[in-house]
């Protein structure tokens, strides 16, 4: 109420309104006033009690810190001097049990190698093998420790040499024992009478009752296999038996095993008996080989053995296993070049007998897989033997080639003399409306009538497909009837074989092309009968190559598409081979005919006498160098052939007289007799040479068609009339351009001569006017 006085006195003048808002703030802040105490009241306790609890944390934080002092100040060190301690005893822990292994394997060598010698010394080879190698495995283990500076490792080291070098010196000597070879002294020799005396002794008789080897010998060989040596072992036995058994047997049809039981050891020896050469077959080889497998296997090689570091089935392999895997490649290969290639058939009617072969390689494979020598996926020798059709076509091709060469390196003077009558191989052509195939297959037949039908009236001339008369070498006759041959054979062949002989007769000319030209070309050089002959050759096969397509037309259009269906696009190569070599004979003989005139000397100063019988000499040894050539050719080249080839080197001869001639400028009066002397022995002599025919009397049409042969023949006669003519006869044969003289020679040519011969006169220079 005082309050409330006091305020009113203060404010002097509060109108109702005002005064009571203000009283109804004042209630409600002492309400607010009075709750306050009463929190203050509650609160105040509960801070005491934080005070407390402050106090008391405070405290045990002092304590905390003391004890942590005294931690670091004492237990820390205690502790890091135990853990140093726990530190270097876990290694030494460690060291410890090192040694201790390493003592323990020591242990283990140390009694496997005194187990070994026992073993040894007993002669028990397999516990001994196993022991040494239980030792190598434990020296291993000790070795593979490393921070050990221990000597003591070397030394065993040298002792556990020492011990296997021991083991496989008395292994080698117990194998020794086992398998004895008796081989002659002459190591290395391969003849039939070396082999003979060879002789395999094997030590592995089982005792009566047994049926497998006597425990020594799986013994020997097991412990062989554990120390690695057995490979090296059966790898000579291997290479002995290739070379003293296997080969032998296979290379000599005549030699055949013999064995020999005998109560303690085995004998394999051979023995050679006469042998038919059709007796030896593949079948036979197959039965001595096998033989010989059986032996080994039922005395050797049936030994079951546990390959290193493999263990259970899946690690047991045989002797015979390993055996088969050393030598069974080459053997197959020696079968194979030195057997079976011998017995592929060198017809196609003998395909069928190479059944039995075949059937034969089959059991021979078998019975050596039975034998576990050999492997199941092993097959060459049957593969070899089924592919016959190849093979046989390949030997057949080489046959022929070789055949083929052997004639194409013969004489070539060995000559057959080939005639229009004589037989030729000409195709049978189909009849009219036939169609492309004839009713029967057969060979075409050597038609040796003087016409083919046609199937219509008209026919063909005897000399239609006829060689003209000459002589052909023997062998090349014989080659083209083995072509003929061969493709005969063709048709009877399988497809594979026809292919491969068509295409082998065209490599047989091929062949011909490259072989004949090198091997015989110092002969095609210097001699021109060859020369001819070769051309003969090459002519000869070319006609029949024009027709030995179309002549076995009839095999399968395949294979001839195949192999180029007609042997027509040769032809053009044979001719010019021929053409080349006959040419570079002509271009040869022309040089020489050519160096004969050069010593005339050039036909001038023929009124001196030296200068006569240089050109009549030179005149003389071309006559005979052609006589000569007409001699050597002479019932070789056909009779066109030859008038052309000698019409051809007397137009050389003539050509290059008539060439000197017209090049003098002064011939005198006795100059050009001796010139038209010298120019009618080669008018008088030079039909002569050409002797075509043996018969003398054949040969007059020819000498009388002289100047069909040689173009210069009539310019030559004209030459000689000239030579002896006066100016007025020149000018009448002249003809102002039309008579015979012009049609030999030029005006200038004429107007040379006339110069030469005639002193300048105005007769001579009223002749020369004419002429032009």
């Amino acid at each position: 109420g005082s309050l409330v006085a006091a305020v009113l006195q203060h404010s002097g003048h509060l109108d109702k309104e005002h005064l009571g808002a203000h009283v109804g703030r004042l209630s409600r802040r002492e309400e607010v006033w009075t709750m306050m105490n009463s929190k203050y009241s509650e609160f105040l306790p509960s801070v005491q009690n934080r005070e407390d609890l402050v106090a008391e944390v405070e405290g045990l934080s002092m304590d905390i810190d003391l004890l942590k002092a005294a931690i670091e100040n004492e237990v820390q060190q205690d502790l890091n001097v135990a853990v140093t301690e726990f530190t270097e005893l876990k290694q030494q822990l460690e060291r410890d049990s090192v040694v201790l292994s390493v003592l323990k394997k020591l242990q283990e060598f140390d009694t496997a190698v005194k187990e070994f010698s026992t073993a040894l010394l007993e002669e028990r080879y397999m516990p001994a093998a196993q022991r040494l190698e239980k030792a190598r495995s434990s020296l291993r283990n000790v070795e593979s420790h490393r921070g050990f500076e221990l000597r003591i490792p070397k030394a065993l080291r040298k002792e556990l040499t020492v011990q296997e070098q021991s083991i496989i010196y008395q292994l080698g000597k117990e194998w020794q024992k086992l398998i004895v070879w008796k081989l002659p002294h002459s190591k290395g020799s391969s003849s039939l009478e070396a082999v003979v005396l060879s002789e395999l002794h094997l030590h592995t008789v089982p005792p009566q009752g047994e049926d497998s080897a006597v425990p020594p010998v799986t013994a020997v060989l097991q412990a062989l296999a554990v120390m690695g040596e057995l490979h090296y072992r059966l790898k000579d036995f291997g290479q002995l038996l290739m070379e003293y058994i296997l080969k032998p047997l296979i290379s000599y049809p005549s030699l055949e095993p013999v064995t020999e039981e005998q109560p303690d050891v085995f004998i394999l020896r051979f023995r050679s008996q006469e042998l038919a050469l059709d007796e030896f077959s593949p079948m036979k080889v197959f039965d001595k080989i096998k033989l010989v497998f059986e032996v080994l296997h039922k005395y050797l090689l049936n030994v079951p053995l546990e390959e290193p570091g493999k263990g259970g089935k899946e690690g047991r392999v045989t002797l015979a296993e390993l055996l088969g895997e050393l030598i069974w490649e080459e053997l197959s290969n020696c079968l194979i070049h030195s057997c079976l290639v011998h017995s592929v058939p060198t017809s196609s009617s003998q395909l069928e007998q190479y059944k039995e072969v075949i059937e034969s390689t089959k059991e021979f494979e078998k019975a050596l897989k039975e034998m576990q020598f050999l492997k199941q996926d092993k097959t060459a020798l049957l593969k070899y033997a089924c592919n016959v059709n190849f093979h046989f076509a390949n030997r057949k091709c080489q046959d022929l080639i070789k055949a083929a060469r052997k004639l194409m390196t013969s004489e070539i003077h060995n000559t057959v003399k080939i005639t229009p009558d004589s037989s030729t191989a000409l195709p049978e052509l189909p009849g009219p409306g036939s169609g492309d195939h004839p009713k029967t297959h057969g060979p075409p037949s050597l038609l040796d009538s003087g016409t083919v039908n046609l199937g219509s009236e008209r026919s063909l001339s005897r000399s239609t497909l006829s060689l003209p008369t000459c002589r052909i070498s023997c062998s090349v006759q014989q080659l083209v009837e083995l072509a003929y041959d061969t493709m005969e054979e063709a048709k009877t062949s399988t497809k594979f074989c026809c292919l491969q002989l068509c295409n082998c007769v065209r490599d047989i000319f091929h062949v011909f092309c490259e072989v004949v030209p090198k091997y015989h070309r110092e002969n095609l050089q210097k001699l021109p009968q060859l020369a001819a002959i070769h051309y003969n050759n090459c002519m000869y096969i070319a006609h029949h190559l024009l027709t030995l397509g179309h002549q076995f037309r009839y095999l399968t259009s395949t294979v001839l598409s195949d192999c180029g269906g007609t042997f027509v696009d040769m032809v053009p190569d044979f001719k010019k081979l021929g053409m080349e070599c006959f040419l570079a004979q002509m271009q040869m003989q022309k040089r020489g005919v050519l160096d004969r005139l050069w010593s005339a000397r050039n036909f001038s100063n023929m009124d001196d006498d030296e200068n006569y019988r240089a050109a009549n000499k030179s005149i003389k040894q071309v006559l005979h160098q052609l006589r000569g050539l007409g001699t050597v050719w002479q019932d070789v080249l056909p009779v066109h052939m030859y008038c052309k080839a000698m019409g051809t080197l007397l137009n050389t001869a003539l050509a290059e007289i008539v060439t000197r001639i017209t090049a003098l400028e002064d011939i005198s009066a006795e100059g050009a007799d001796r010139l038209y002397s010298l120019c009618k022995i080669m008018v008088d002599e030079g039909p002569q040479v050409f002797t075509p025919l043996l018969e003398e009397d054949k040969n007059k049409k020819y000498q009388e068609e002289v100047p069909v042969y040689v173009q210069k023949w009539m310019t030559f006669r004209e030459l000689m009339i000239i030579l002896r003519a006066n100016l007025q006869e020149i000018v009448d044969r002249w003809a102002d351009g039309k008579g015979p003289l012009a049609e030999q020679f030029s005006a200038a040519e004429v107007k040379g001569l006339i110069r030469a011969l005639f002193q300048n006169t105005e007769r001579r220079a009223a002749a020369l006017a004419r002429i032009k």
